[in-house]
C-alpha cells in the first residue's frame, strides 16, 4: 500500500467505528498492521474496538502494542492506566503513573491521581508520602488536606493539625478550598478527641458545598415519581436470556454499609466488586428516555429490554474484566429502576442495605461527596427526606417484586456477622466460603469514602455513633418526626 492508501483505509475504519460497525472496522484495521508496520494509531483504534465490546484484556494488549511504538504518548498512557485499573493490575498502573509523572514538567495532576490510586488499593503510607510532597508545594490547597485525611488518622499534637487550623483562619481562602479543609478538620478533630469542635467545621463546609452545588428537592422528588410511574405494569416476569457475568445490585443510602456488603460478596471466589458502576440507570435513560418521558415498561419489547441488558453486561465486562461468576454493582440510584432490572435482567439479584437513619445522616453530613452529586447531603432536613424517599422506593418495589429483594440490616450484620453474611452470600446466588468474612485482607481497589473502613474486620464500633452528637443532630431528629427509626 502507498501512504495515501493506508491513510484512506484508516479513515474508512474510523468511519466504521463511528457508525458502530465494529467487525468491519476491525478487519480494515488488521489489514493495515503489516503495511503500516504496526502503527500506534492502528493498535489504538483496535483498542477502542475492544473497549466498545467490553473486552478490557484485548484493549490492554492493543494499548501495550501502541505504547511500544510511542512510549511517551501521554494520551496512550492515560488510556492504559484506565484499562489496567479496571482489570486490577496495580503494578502496571503504578508504573504507568511513574512514566506519566516523568514526562510532565509539572506533574502535580498525575502525582495527585497516583496518591488517590494508592489509597484505593490500601497503600496509605505511600499515598501519604506523595500528598505531603504536594502540600509542600501547595500549602493553601484545602482539597489536598481532605484527600490526605481520607487515608490518615490524625494524632493529637501533630504539626499538620496545627497547620490546618492556622490555614482555616486565612480569610483569603477560596470557598472551594475552605470547604475541603473544613471536612478534613472535622475528621481530624474527631480523631484527636476534640468532638466539641467538629460541627463548627462541618457546618461551614456543608454551607459552602451547598453554595457551590445548590439542591432542588422538588426536582428530585419529581424524577423519582416519574421513574416509578414509567415502570408500573402488571407483569414483572423476567424475559430474555441470562447474561454473564451475573449482576448483584447492592443499593442503599450513602454511608449505610453498602461497601461492607459488597466486599463480603466480592470476597467469594466466584464474585468480583464492581463498585458504583452506574450503567444500568445511564443506559436506561439513554435507550428509553429520561424519567419524565421514559418509555413505559409495559410498552418495552423483549428485544429492546435485551439490548439494554446486553449494553449493561458489556460495560460491566469492560470495567471489571469479568466474564463469568457475578459482579456486584453498588450504584446508589439502582433502586429507581428495580422494575426494569426485574423484567429485563433474568438472574439479576437485588440486595438492599438499611442502617439506623441517625447514623446514616451523621455520616452523610460528615463526608464530602463529589461536587454535584448527592446535593441533599448538606442539610439535615433534606437528608431526612432523602432517606424517607429511599425507604418509600424500597417499599414500593417490595409490593411489586415479592421475594426478589433481599434486605440487610447493617446493625444486625456488624452485631452478628456470620448468619447475616451467610444469608447475604446465598441471596447473591453463591455457595458459602469462609473468605467472605475475611474481606479486609483482600488487596482490591476500593473507590469509596469507606476505603479505610473496608481494610478492617467487622466490628460493632460503627453502631450508634450518632449518640456522641445527639445535640447537633437535633435538626435531623426534628425533621424525621414520628417516622419509625427501623
Amino acid at each position: 500500500m502507498t501512504p495515501q492508501q493506508i491513510q484512506a483505509q484508516y479513515k474508512r475504519a474510523l468511519t466504521q467505528i463511528a457508525q458502530g460497525q465494529l467487525a468491519p472496522a476491525e478487519t480494515t484495521l488488521k489489514a493495515l498492521l503489516l503495511p503500516s508496520k504496526g502503527a500506534a494509531e492502528v493498535h489504538f483504534q483496535l483498542a477502542r474496538i475492544a473497549e466498545a465490546r467490553g473486552d478490557s484484556r484485548a484493549q490492554v494488549r492493543e494499548l501495550e502494542r501502541a505504547l511500544e511504538k510511542r512510549p511517551a504518548e501521554k494520551a496512550l498512557i492515560e488510556t492504559a492506566i484506565l484499562a489496567h485499573t479496571r482489570l486490577g493490575n496495580a503494578d502496571k498502573v503504578l508504573k504507568l503513573y511513574d512514566r506519566l509523572i516523568a514526562l510532565e514538567p509539572n506533574p502535580t495532576k498525575p502525582l495527585g491521581e497516583k496518591a488517590v490510586y494508592l489509597q484505593n488499593i490500601g497503600d496509605f503510607a505511600a499515598a501519604e508520602k506523595i500528598i505531603l510532597q504536594l502540600l509542600r508545594k501547595f500549602p493553601r490547597e484545602g482539597e489536598i488536606y481532605r484527600v490526605l485525611s481520607g487515608g490518615k488518622k490524625m494524632a493529637r499534637g501533630e504539626a499538620l493539625f496545627d497547620r490546618m487550623k492556622t490555614l482555616w483562619k486565612d480569610e483569603g481562602l477560596t470557598d472551594a478550598s475552605r470547604m475541603h479543609l473544613g471536612f478534613a478538620l472535622a475528621k481530624a478533630c474527631e480523631e484527636v478527641g476534640e468532638t466539641d469542635k467538629v460541627f463548627a467545621y462541618l457546618d461551614r463546609a456543608n454551607q459552602l458545598q451547598r453554595k457551590l452545588a445548590p439542591f432542588d428537592p422538588e426536582e428530585r422528588t419529581a424524577e423519582w415519581t416519574d421513574f416509578l410511574k414509567a415502570q408500573e405494569t402488571d407483569d414483572y416476569t423476567p424475559v430474555g436470556e441470562t447474561r454473564r457475568p451475573g449482576a448483584v445490585f447492592v443499593t442503599g443510602m450513602p454511608r449505610s454499609g453498602t461497601t461492607l456488603v459488597e466486599q463480603i460478596i466480592a470476597s467469594h471466589s466466584m464474585a468480583q466488586a464492581g463498585g458504583e458502576l452506574g450503567h444500568a440507570l445511564k443506559q436506561a435513560v439513554q435507550q428509553f428516555g429520561p424519567a419524565h418521558k421514559m418509555t413505559p415498561l409495559k410498552g418495552l419489547s423483549e428485544v429492546r429490554l435485551g439490548r439494554w441488558a446486553e449494553a449493561y453486561a458489556r460495560l460491566v465486562r469492560r470495567d471489571t474484566g469479568a466474564d463469568s461468576g457475578v459482579v456486584t454493582d453498588k450504584s446508589i440510584q439502582s433502586h429507581m429502576i428495580f422494575g426494569l432490572i426485574a423484567r429485563g435482567m433474568p438472574g439479576a439479584r437485588i440486595v438492599v442495605v438499611h442502617r439506623d437513619p441517625r447514623d446514616t445522616a451523621l455520616s452523610i453530613y460528615k463526608n464530602h461527596f463529589k461536587l454535584g452529586t448527592h446535593r441533599y447531603a448538606n442539610d439535615f432536613a433534606d437528608i431526612a427526606n432523602a432517606i424517607k424517599m429511599f425507604r418509600a422506593s424500597v417499599d414500593h418495589w417490595k409490593t411489586r417484586l415479592p421475594d426478589r429483594i433481599h434486605e440487610v440490616s447493617y446493625d444486625d450484620l456488624v452485631s452478628d456477622p456470620d448468619p447475616q453474611a451467610r444469608a447475604l452470600v446465598a441471596a447473591a446466588g453463591l455457595e458459602w466460603e469462609d473468605a467472605c468474612l475475611d474481606f479486609h485482607n483482600a488487596k482490591t481497589n476500593v473507590k469509596t469514602l469507606s476505603l479505610m473502613q473496608v481494610r478492617q474486620p467487622i466490628h460493632t464500633g460503627r453502631r450508634e455513633a450518632w449518640r456522641k452528637y445527639e445535640t447537633e443532630l437535633a435538626p435531623f431528629i426534628e425533621a424525621w418526626g414520628d417516622t419509625p427509626w427501623d
